[in-house]
């Protein structure tokens, strides 16, 4: 049974290691915010802008020129299909935006922002301070 135990704790270490470098997508320093997470089932589309200004597809690096012609392609001119567009937080804001704008004029209607909820203690240490 020992043995047992100590190969299932191997995997245990193992799975805990891989799995951070398991998440899909580009780097990307999302901006935090209080807004509540979306319970949704089906998977969206993730549009990603780095930190170098860049256009991503899912992980597909595109330039701005084919940027609608491959989103199109990819979600088969579907409109009702949600999209999420994922900004560094060091880029201008007007660069979100501008791609944003252009999925939306491409005749997309789901089309939302990503940012990253900020961690629970955080506010917790906030709400102390607020009552002293």
């Amino acid at each position: 049974m020992t043995p047992f135990v100590d190969v299932m704790l191997v995997l245990l270490i193992i799975f805990m290691v891989t799995a951070p470098l398991l998440t899909v997508g580009v780097p990307v320093d999302l901006p935090k915010t209080k807004a509540a997470v979306l319970n949704k089932t089906d998977e969206p589309l993730v549009i990603s802008v780095n930190s170098k200004g860049e256009i991503f597809v899912q992980k597909a690096k595109v330039s701005k020129e084919k940027f609608i012609p491959r989103l199109i392609a990819v979600t088969d001119a579907n409109p009702e299909i949600r999209i999420f567009v994922r900004g560094d937080k060091s880029i201008e804001y007007g660069r979100v935006m501008e791609i944003m704008g252009a999925v939306s004029a491409a005749g997309f209607k789901k089309v939302s922002l990503l940012a990253q909820l900020p961690t629970r203690r955080k506010n917790m240490n906030r709400n102390k301070k607020r009552k002293k």
